[in-house]
């Protein structure tokens, strides 16, 4: 009840702005398309940090969203809300048969391939079918190899993953060597798919891990940055040497 009742609040609350704000009232499915990505990606930030604190309010922030979109879906006689809520739980009912039906299975690897047999029923012509075009580069591979891994296209173990990525890397050493600009992207790409598909079999999250480094690399240079400051000096009136003595400081603080 306490759920339903502060839902409820959230939808008086977006008809009253839809009605009386300048700003809300002007508002379309494609002014907003910009500001949803923003606000997804900042409760990733928030993810990443591990800030449960700002988890919570980017998850209202975002909830916020899908009401409005549906605020504006029922103005535009093309859905409600509670068809959009009756939709995924409709969906969610369908692609779990071994908790709503008699289907069994024993682990979630089967879970996963299960879903990706009904997504084939519904209608869906690949199996790589529903990973969005515009998604970032690192997390589409990581969608796709995941896929992919749910009709047996994957490696039986982590060795083969790895002496994949030293052949790929190889292989771009030898274009690099050769001077073959315009093969260098492609086989750089190359070793970039093949650390994300070792990534997924040592568990890790490759867009999460590159991240966390963004944000130390950031830290870091900042760290650097006011060092250099308290000796009266910019980093750019520095060497290469003295920049890097400043790096292996700060890295030797850290510990």
């Amino acid at each position: 009840m306490e759920n339903n009742s502060a839902f409820n609040r959230l939808l008086e609350i977006m008809d009253d702005l839809r009605e009386k704000c300048p700003w809300d009232r002007k508002q379309t499915i494609q002014t907003l398309r910009q500001q949803t990505i923003e606000e997804l990606y900042e409760l990733a930030d928030a993810i990443t940090d591990q800030d449960w604190k700002a988890i919570k309010e980017e998850l209202g922030d975002l909830l916020l969203h899908i009401v409005f979109y549906a605020k504006i879906g029922k103005e535009q006689q093309q859905f409600t809300m509670d068809d959009v809520i009756n939709g995924i739980c409709e969906k969610l009912i369908y692609r779990h048969p071994h908790i709503y039906g008699d289907v069994k299975v024993e682990n979630e690897e089967e879970v996963k391939q299960n879903w990706e047999k009904l997504k084939l029923k519904e209608g869906k012509t690949s199996v790589l079918s529903g990973v969005p075009v515009s998604l970032p580069a690192l997390v589409k591979a990581m969608r796709l190899q995941s896929k992919a891994k749910q009709v047996g296209f994957e490696w039986d173990n982590i060795d083969q993953v790895w002496d994949k990525v030293k052949e790929e890397i190889e292989e771009l050493h030898e274009v690099v060597r050769q001077g073959q600009p315009d093969q260098i992207e492609d086989e750089f790409g190359d070793v970039l798919f093949s650390l994300v598909n070792y990534s997924r079999f040592l568990k890790v999250d490759a867009e999460n891990a590159l991240e966390r480094t963004n944000k130390k690399f950031i830290r870091r240079f900042r760290q650097m940055e006011q060092m250099a400051t308290a000796q009266g000096k910019t980093l750019d009136e520095m060497s290469l040497t003295e920049m890097d003595g400043l790096w292996n400081e700060v890295k030797k603080s850290e510990k």
